[in-house]
């Protein structure tokens, strides 16, 4: 009997260690194991698509691209330099009476029938325009109006059912934000680069006459003015117009003109045959620190309204001196090419919002913008008005602007009259009186000014001032 009790007592005890046994180690391992499954990475299909559309939106630019490479041309330039007697004795010419040079660039085209936007320089003192398609088709372009003060040409070829670009709306372009460069500088196929936005509303070497330009990295060399800056969708934000480079190559920054602008200008000269510019009336200057310590505010940013011009548009809606302009129509205005760039996409009469400090407090009004085509040259002591496009084709000329008022007595002796047209200073083409005004203002100091004017016979004379 003690040898039965004594057996069943070491089978408890050896069930109660067994099972202790069990719980201690194989208990254990489980609860390890399922820790360790907690901690394992998720693994997911190559083909993965993520819930937000931003990154394959900014990753993928084949869309962009294929909707725009057909939508860029080449631009071949063929201009005649006049022959210098003593070069040609000694070298040689390659044509009567001058060389021949030969320049290229890029265009965009706007429309299925032919019209194509490119740069000025692009085409500037041309003998003949060549265009040639992605697809390897060539036409002769004529030019319908540029626009030097903006750099916009607007040329068009005799064709139909041509693929053609959207307009996006500049306005909206961000900072950091994807964009491709498409150009045609080497008469083979449409190139493609891409890069970011890396600023917007630059103003190249501190020229308050050069637009706003969308400042990017995307890669553009020579020959590829003219051509397209577009967003990922492929709409056109800008035309590809400047570099800076010590080398004359690519080294990390091209500028656009915003296609707002561009379009403005297109849709003027379409319509009006030159470009209609509206103005705010007000005048003063961009501030930054210095100029605040100078006027004794704290406002670093903004356009500072020194004074308002009489019978404005800026006038009528209240705006007085020292106000300190910080929108307009709710895009930023934190520089002085913030303005400009923004009043260049407006047209007379347009309606826009104001918003202003005054003394600290922010304020928002309406200005109607008015037209400006009658401007006042001191230097030059005459009043000049803008010819409208029946005036052009009634004179046979593409550009001039007329005098409507005289005060040099030197003009007056040698018989300048109302009526005359300044087709040219300096050799350059004006053909408006922002062109005049632009000029004489950036002339250096002491320069000589060389004006061709149109007499009221249709005849050409020169005048020299010093």
């Amino acid at each position: 009997m003690k040898k039965i009790a004594n057996l069943i007592i070491a089978s408890v005890l050896g069930g109660v260690l067994a099972l202790g046994g069990y719980v201690l180690f194989v208990g254990n391992y489980k609860k390890e194991e399922k820790v360790s499954q907690i901690f394992q990475p998720k693994i997911t299909q190559a083909n993965y698509i993520p819930t937000s559309n931003f990154a394959a939106e900014t990753i993928d630019f084949t869309k962009a691209a294929a909707e725009t490479i057909h939508e860029v041309v080449h631009v071949k330039n063929t201009t005649i330099r006049k022959a210098d007697p003593l070069a040609e004795f000694f070298y040689g010419s390659n044509a009567k009476g001058g060389k021949i040079i030969v320049g290229t660039g890029s265009g965009v085209i706007i429309s299925p029938d032919g019209y194509i936007i490119t740069n000025n320089h692009v085409i500037q003192g041309a003998k003949e325009l060549e265009i040639t398609l992605n697809n390897k088709k060539s036409y002769i372009a004529e030019v319908i109006g540029v626009y030097e003060s903006s750099d916009i040409a607007l040329i068009k070829i005799d064709a139909s059912n041509l693929p053609y670009i959207t307009f996006g709306n500049s306005d909206n372009v961000k900072v950091g934000e994807w964009v491709l460069a498409v150009g045609n500088p080497f008469n083979l196929t449409s190139t493609v680069t891409a890069g970011i936005v890396s600023a917007k509303g630059r103003d190249l070497e501190g020229n308050n006459n050069i637009d706003s330009f969308i400042q990017t990295d995307a890669a553009v060399n020579p020959g590829n003015s003219g051509g397209a800056l577009v967003n990922v969708r492929g709409e056109l934000i800008g035309i590809n117009t400047a570099i800076t480079s010590r080398t004359g190559s690519f080294i990390g920054y091209s500028f656009a003109i915003p296609s707002n602008i561009v379009k403005k200008v297109v849709e003027d000269i379409m319509e009006f045959g030159m470009v209609q510019k509206a103005i705010l009336g007000v005048s003063g200057g961009e501030l930054n620190h210095k100029a605040a310590e100078n006027l004794n505010i704290d406002y670093t940013q903004g356009f500072y309204i020194s004074e308002v011009t009489e019978n404005s548009g800026a006038k009528r809606a209240g705006l007085k001196s020292k106000d300190i302009i910080i929108k307009l129509n709710n895009v930023k205005v934190l520089t002085y090419a913030d303005l400009t760039g923004y009043l260049r996409t407006k047209k007379p009469n347009d309606i826009i919002n104001v918003t202003f400090l005054r003394d600290g407090v922010e304020k928002t009004t309406e200005v109607t913008l008015t037209k400006s085509e009658i401007s006042s040259v001191s230097s030059l002591g005459l009043d000049l008005e803008n010819l409208t496009s029946n005036e052009l084709k009634k004179l046979t000329i593409t550009n001039g602007v007329k005098i409507t008022g005289i005060t040099n007595k030197e003009l007056l002796y040698y018989g300048v009259k109302k009526g005359y047209i300044i087709t040219s200073i300096n050799n350059k083409k004006m053909y408006s009186v922002e062109d005049v005004n632009t000029t004489i203002n950036n002339r250096s100091s002491g320069e000589v000014m060389r004006i061709e004017m149109l007499n009221t016979k249709g005849e050409r004379e020169r005048y020299i001032f010093r």
